[in-house]
């Protein structure tokens, strides 16, 4: 077989490759050396255009033909005598030398490799180097070599353009990952160096606004200025070391600069701030004047250990962060935010199957009469028993499951066992008052499934009162609610579903919008609720925060609803919130979220908590 090197090397790192016997053709007839060959031979030797010379069985050279000694830059007489090996360099690597031995031996057909060869002038020449037996029972072997200084001239032209970006002239991605996983070799680094390697990973802010407008040519032009600035700040940044970052253009409008032996995070914060600022100045492209702007994720670490995709994947996740936090900045890699993202797209990628496994539960927690201190009812809460993550609480995967879609499956799901259980409880308890359940419901929902149909199935399937369910949605859904949401709410209502505002008082607060929504009843957000705590504190309560709860309790009573406060924790806080008129209470001071058998044991007469 044999092999070539893509480009210009060291004699010594070139490809090679040895030729087996089924390659190998002599013709029995061929003369063992020049001298020996009748005239005819002789004379096609001396004329070949091909560079020959007859070596013995020790490795020395006979006798050789005038295009070898051109091509050596020496006369073909002053070869004479001379080692071959030495001549055309086979004895640099182990592999050849080997199998150059075992021709000279007649125990291998032939071998053939390329070398570069330095001509006495100074220029290099690639050749093809092939040696064979000269014939059956000759006293020596055959060398000869082909120039294939062309051939290999189009082929480094042909790798350069398949390794670069035509419109930036920078090297591709190709050339990239090449370079990357060069530097990742241990061999690279073991012997000296820092060890470390460092990536910036950038993308345009505004260009496809550019280009879309101005068009591709001047979005090529723009590219092209970028990378100019680019590698002008590698260059300034290799002033100081001994090699400049490598600067290619991965696609599109994203460029990464490599550090190799990168010295830690301050040289790469370095750079990034460099190549802020000069991305941030002023383009002008085709007598416009342009303006872009770049968001750059950072990497720097141990070479060891890393992967090529995984330091570019920890780049553009970097990167991912810089546009989030605003753009027109550089952010560095965090590993404790991507192990939180990590976790995300975990949840993420399993948040359905996890609803057919029937790994989410429910915990109830009570919501209890400030009068008597009785219970009332209690919220549905929703929990998932994560295989690898345990207990989860709505918190972190709430948000995802309504990215997704999945709330509308889980929502049912929650809605049908929060049912079952208020009903199970019901009629366990049949000289006891019915506690009502209230659950969460999600905008989508609303959305995305026909919730109305949904709860009237779910009530007739379970049996359950529709007096006794109760809904909740957040103050910023209901309050924006119109058309088909407002239209469901409506409809729940008029089926005898009580309307429930969560959080109420942080978002819109339009208590006179109220009057014209079908809500019931009102949940006072925690935060009015925790100004009142001032036990053990020494501080001195606000009356303004009393003044304007009390405030929100009588206007919500004139409107014939009633209020709810959440996290309620201190007696304190009760006995002020009893006093200007709040109707129901939920919070630690009454229970925890709990087990459905512990609010079975609560359902006997008894109050709740110590209030």
């Amino acid at each position: 077989m044999s092999g070539t090197s893509e480009g210009p090397a060291p004699a010594a790192d070139l490809d090679r490759a040895v030729v087996t016997d089924s390659d190998f053709s002599t013709s029995p007839r061929t003369a063992s050396s020049p001298s020996q060959a009748s005239p005819t031979y002789r004379s096609a030797f001396a004329a070949a255009p091909l560079a020959m010379a007859v070596v013995d069985r020790e490795g020395v050279v006979v006798g050789a033909n005038e295009t070898l000694g051109e091509l050596l830059g020496s006369a073909p007489e002053a070869l004479a005598g001379q080692v071959a090996a030495e001549l055309v360099d086979l004895a640099s690597d182990a592999r050849t030398w080997h199998a150059y031995q075992e021709v000279l031996r007649g125990r291998q057909a032939r071998l053939r490799c390329t070398r570069r060869l330095k001509h006495p002038d100074g220029q290099s020449v690639w050749v093809q180097v092939t040696v064979a037996p000269l014939g059956t029972g000759g006293p020596g072997v055959l060398l000869s070599l082909a120039d294939i200084s062309s051939h290999r001239e189009l082929q480094a032209r042909l790798r350069h353009l398949q390794m670069h970006d035509p419109v930036t002239r920078l090297p591709n991605r190709t050339l990239f990952f090449e370079r990357l996983s060069a530097a990742l070799e241990v061999e690279s680094y073991a012997q000296g160096g820092t060890g470390r390697i460092g990536l910036c990973y950038l993308d345009l802010d505004g260009f496809k606004a550019i280009n879309d407008t101005l068009g591709h040519r001047v979005g090529d032009r723009l590219l092209a200025a970028v990378a100019e600035r680019l590698t002008r700040c590698a260059d300034e940044a290799g002033l100081t070391r001994g090699s400049a970052p490598l600067v290619a253009r991965l696609g599109g409008d994203e460029f990464a600069l490599l550090v190799e032996d990168s010295t830690g995070t301050d040289q790469l914060a370095d750079l990034a701030e460099a190549v802020l600022k000069a991305i941030q100045a002023p383009f002008d492209i085709s007598g416009r004047r342009l303006s872009v702007s770049a968001s750059i994720g950072v990497v720097e670490r141990h070479a060891a250990g890393t992967t090529p995709t995984a330091l570019v994947q920890a780049a553009d996740t970097t990167l991912y962060w810089a546009k989030a936090d605003g753009k027109s900045r550089w952010t560095l890699f965090d590993p404790e935010r991507n192990a939180h993202r990590m976790t995300r797209q975990a949840l993420a990628s399993t948040l359905r199957p996890a609803i057919e496994r029937g790994e989410f539960t429910l915990e109830y927690q009570p919501l209890v009469g400030m009068e008597d201190g009785r219970l009332r009812g209690v919220e549905a809460l929703v929990r998932w028993n994560h295989p690898q993550f345990g207990m989860l609480t709505p918190n972190r995967f709430i948000g995802l499951a309504e990215e997704d879609g999945s709330i509308v499956q889980l929502g049912r799901w929650v809605l049908a066992t929060a049912c079952r259980q208020a009903r199970q409880w019901q009629l366990d308890h049949p000289g006891e008052p019915p506690i009502f359940v209230s659950v969460n419901v999600a905008v989508r929902q609303v959305w995305d499934s026909d919730l109305v149909q949904d709860v009237a199935d779910i009530l007739a399937e379970t049996g359950l009162a529709p007096g006794l369910l109760q809904l909740e949605l957040t103050e910023s859904a209901v309050m924006g609610s119109a058309g088909r949401p407002l239209q469901a709410l409506q409809a729940l209502s008029d089926m005898g579903v009580h309307i429930a505002i969560d959080d109420f008082g942080t978002g819109y607060s339009n208590l006179a919008y109220l009057s014209r929504l079908p809500v019931a009843v009102l949940k006072l957000d925690g935060s009015f609720v925790r100004g009142f705590q001032y036990e053990g504190t020494g501080a001195s309560p606000n009356p303004a925060d009393e003044v304007v709860v009390e405030a929100m309790i009588q206007l919500a009573h004139r409107l014939g609803l009633t209020v709810t406060a959440e996290c309620v924790e201190t007696s304190a806080q009760a006995s002020r919130l009893r006093r200007i008129g709040c109707d129901t209470g939920q919070g630690w001071l009454y229970s925890r979220p709990v087990a459905p058998d512990r609010i079975s044991e609560l359902m006997g007469g008894q109050t709740v908590g110590n209030p």
